[in-house]
């Protein structure tokens, strides 16, 4: 076993980038790094649809993109659906992601992603997400998200 490998890996030591680079980057970085290059295709009550083509810069050390990405992928534009059926553009917080991956992307494949609102409640929200090969139509990963919003009580 290879512990120094893992130390190296998870701590990016190999790439001489330290926590303290880490700290100075700007915290609104995490959003645009994911999406940018995303473009909205279609918004209709309960579904949204995005394209974008899989940058360098979200792939993973196979050169595929990568499952975080994907997931938080999942995370953001799922969310997007349930406006479009109750007009609350409070972003709420997530309750739960999960997704499941069934196949690859790579750098400069074009990608659809759909999101399907289940269920838009006054504190509970679900949605589902699929990641498709525009050219190809093959699903790519598949995912639900689950967002909870605060009621607000008026006294």
């Amino acid at each position: 076993m290879d512990y120094e490998w893992v130390k190296n890996y998870l701590e990016k030591t190999r790439s001489g980038a330290s926590s303290n680079d880490i700290v100075s980057v700007p915290s609104s970085l995490f959003e645009p790094l994911i999406m940018s290059g995303l473009k909205v295709d279609l918004i209709e009550r309960g579904r949204v649809i995005c394209s974008m083509k899989v940058p360098p810069r979200l792939l993973n050390v196979d050169n595929s993109l990568h499952g975080g990405a994907i997931a938080a992928l999942v995370d953001v534009v799922g969310g997007t659906a349930f406006p479009t059926i109750n007009n609350n553009t409070n972003t709420g917080v997530s309750m739960e992601i999960n997704v499941s991956y069934l196949d690859a992307a790579c750098v400069g494949d074009e990608i659809e992603i759909e999101t399907k609102a289940l269920r838009v409640g006054k504190a509970v929200a679900v949605a589902s997400v699929e990641f498709r090969n525009k050219k190809t139509g093959k699903v790519i990963a598949q995912g639900r998200h689950t967002k909870y919003f605060a009621v607000s009580s008026k006294l």
